[in-house]
């Protein structure tokens, strides 16, 4: 598949932020680099993305920008040698299938990421996961809404979950978190295609949805309802900036703020309903 590069020189501090709101384009990998920031994009998705708009959102955080096409060759692999373990200190380990195994932590998972969102590398999945840490999740049902590769879901079946059933909207994410799920023998995860209409479950005692604000805020009501009373929302996706009008929103939704963890420019919010 060929790709389109599209290259934002811009200064650390604005990088995350400008990452946000790439992250509601059609990109389906970046790239923080020493300069700023690279988004690449499937050429069959070209004509979503106009230059206007990268334009403009250079221009609000006074980043350089520029594109380029790049050969057909296989971004995946290239993209995957690049894929470093990471280790949440003893409670778990993310690292792809041609690593070694990590001794003397209690969860392992294997994720061949395929260019999915959802490897432990962002802050945004970090925080997710050692939040899990201080969840009891054994037989309870959990929904993982935005699956990515489905690393929340495997972490949540590997933690004693009974039943998890993960959702994402894009069939590449969709596909990926298939294969994951078998690599990691986790069979009680069900996956599913589609935004959240598709789960028809109302009945869960988690709920983990590492998205992003928008999403968030429009199914804060949605995913309410389909959480047990006495039941744990953990989001993530959210920058710092955000976070007075996401917590005000779940407040009217129904929810009580229980804990907040921050990592850098992001945000993630332990809920309860």
């Amino acid at each position: 598949m060929k790709y389109w590069k599209y290259t934002f020189e811009v200064d650390s501090e604005h990088a995350e932020i400008l990452l946000a709101f790439l992250s509601e384009w059609p990109f389906d990998s970046f790239q923080e680099t020493e300069t700023g920031l690279d988004a690449y994009l499937p050429e069959d998705l070209q004509d979503e993305v106009s230059d206007e708009a990268m334009q403009e959102l250079a221009d609000r955080f006074k980043a350089a920008y520029s594109r380029e096409e790049l050969p057909d060759i296989n971004w995946n692999a290239t993209w995957e040698a690049n894929f470093h373990p990471i280790i949440i200190d003893r409670f778990c380990a993310i690292r792809a299938d041609f690593h070694d195994p990590i001794p003397k932590v209690k969860y392992e998972i294997i994720i061949n990421p395929k260019m999915a969102f959802g490897t432990g590398h962002h802050d945004t999945t970090w925080m997710m996961m050692s939040a899990m840490r201080d969840l009891d999740l054994a037989r309870k049902k959990v929904l993982d809404f935005g699956c990515g590769t489905g690393i929340l879901a495997i972490l949540a079946a590997k933690m004693g979950a009974t039943m998890i059933d993960a959702v994402d909207i894009e069939l590449p994410a969709y596909e990926n978190a298939l294969e994951n799920i078998q690599i990691n023998n986790s069979f009680n995860v069900h996956v599913f295609q589609g935004s959240l209409n598709v789960i028809l479950d109302t009945s869960f005692d988690f709920i983990l949805a590492n998205i992003n604000r928008n999403v968030i805020l429009e199914t804060l009501p949605t995913l309410h309802k389909k959480l047990n009373k006495g039941g744990i929302l953990l989001i993530s996706g959210i920058l710092r900036q955000d976070e007075d009008i996401v917590l005000e929103t779940a407040r009217q939704a129904g929810y009580t703020v229980d804990e907040k963890f921050y990592r850098n420019e992001w945000c993630c919010f332990q809920l309860f309903r």
